[in-house]
């Protein structure tokens, strides 16, 4: 099993939600999130006065599939989220090594 992880622009959710949905993934953490890659925080001035330019809203994506279905999810967010400008967001992939439902205590697979 593997995690697929996606920091995204938040306008592009639904779209991207959507998306991995109709793939036949049945399950999705979404979670909204602030962060920044390769451009930190950074201050800023109004007259004489100096603040933080706050962290932008980004949302977070998180799916468990089995690792065949990884390339077709993949390029799923990457069709949709993507709009070729700095700060389309990034996709880590994780291997899972175990699942448990705590309600039936199913593992692996069939716990997800």
């Amino acid at each position: 099993m593997l995690r697929i992880v996606c920091y995204l622009r938040s306008h592009k959710l639904e779209e991207v939600k959507t998306a991995i949905a109709a793939t036949g993934v049945s399950g999705m953490t979404v979670s909204d999130v602030r962060g920044c890659g390769n451009s930190p925080e950074s201050a800023a001035w109004f007259g004489t006065e100096g603040f933080l330019v706050p962290l932008p809203i980004r949302s977070k994506i998180e799916v468990v599939i089995p690792e065949s279905r990884k390339d077709d999810v993949v390029a799923t967010i990457l069709e949709n989220a993507r709009t070729g400008e700095h700060g389309d967001g990034k996709i880590f992939v994780e291997r899972i090594t175990d699942a448990i439902r705590i309600r039936t205590k199913e593992r692996g697979s069939a716990a997800v």
